[in-house]
C-alpha cells in the first residue's frame, strides 16, 4: 500500500469537517505520490524541482503510472506543476483502482459524492493499516487530510512534520488547495454578480 491509497481509503470512510472537493483530494493524492516516489528512490526534490532517479516500476499500478510520467528533461518539473498535471482526475482513478482491487464495495450509506458508484472501504489489511496511520496522527497523512478537510489542523500546527522533500510536497499541496479554493470563490462572486445583472429591474 501507498500513502496515496491510504489517504483515499480514509477519505472514503471518515466524516469530513468540511465538504471535500474532488479537485482538492486529487491534488493531495498527487502530493502523496511525490512522497511515495521519494521514499522509493524514484525521484528526489531539488529545491522545488522533481529530479527523476533511475527508471523504476513500483508494485502499485497507479504509483508505477506516476513514476513513468515524471518529466525526465532538465530543468524538470516543479512540485506545483506536478500537482496540477498529475492531479487531474486522480481521485476518480484511485476510487476505481480500489474498487477493481476489491478493497471497496457497496456502502451501508453514502457520505461523500466523489465515491465511485457509492462505494466504501471493506474490511481488509489495507483498510486497517490506513486507519491505524490515521488514528495515530501519522504526520504526513494528517497534514494531507487537514489540507482537504478530512480533519481540523491543530491551532499550533502538526508536530514532528517531515522536512526536506516531504515537507516541500506537503507545502505545495496546501498552496495548491488554497489556490483552487480562491478560484472557486472568485467564480462564485462572478456568477452572483452576473445573476444580479439579469435580476435587476
Amino acid at each position: 500500500m501507498t500513502t496515496a491509497r491510504d489517504l483515499m481509503l480514509i477519505a472514503m470512510e471518515v466524516t469530513p469537517v468540511r465538504p471535500v472537493g474532488q479537485g482538492d483530494l486529487s491534488l493531495a493524492l498527487a502530493g502523496a505520490e511525490v512522497i511515495d516516489l521519494v521514499g522509493s528512490g524514484a525521484v528526489t526534490v531539488d529545491g522545488e524541482r522533481l529530479v527523476p532517479g533511475p527508471p523504476s516500476a513500483p508494485e502499485d499500478p497507479l504509483l508505477a503510472e506516476a513514476a513513468s510520467s515524471l518529466v525526465r528533461v532538465a530543468p524538470y518539473e516543479s512540485v506545483e506543476d506536478w500537482l496540477w498535471r498529475r492531479g487531474q482526475g486522480l481521485a476518480a482513478a484511485y476510487a476505481a483502482r480500489l474498487e477493481a482491487d476489491g478493497l471497496v464495495g457497496r456502502p451501508r450509506h453514502r457520505r461523500l459524492p466523489f465515491r465511485s458508484g457509492g462505494t466504501e472501504p471493506l474490511d481488509s489489511p489495507a483498510r486497517r493499516r490506513a486507519t491505524e496511520r490515521w488514528e495515530a496522527d501519522e504526520p504526513i497523512l494528517a497534514v494531507l487530510g487537514a489540507a482537504v478537510g478530512l480533519r481540523e489542523e491543530p491551532a499550533d500546527g502538526f508536530p514532528d512534520l517531515p522536512g526536506d522533500a516531504a515537507g516541500t510536497a506537503l507545502a505545495a499541496v496546501g498552496d495548491a488547495v488554497a489556490e483552487l479554493e480562491a478560484v472557486r470563490q472568485r467564480r462564485s462572486v462572478e456568477n452572483a454578480a452576473f445573476d444580479n445583472i439579469w435580476r435587476a429591474p
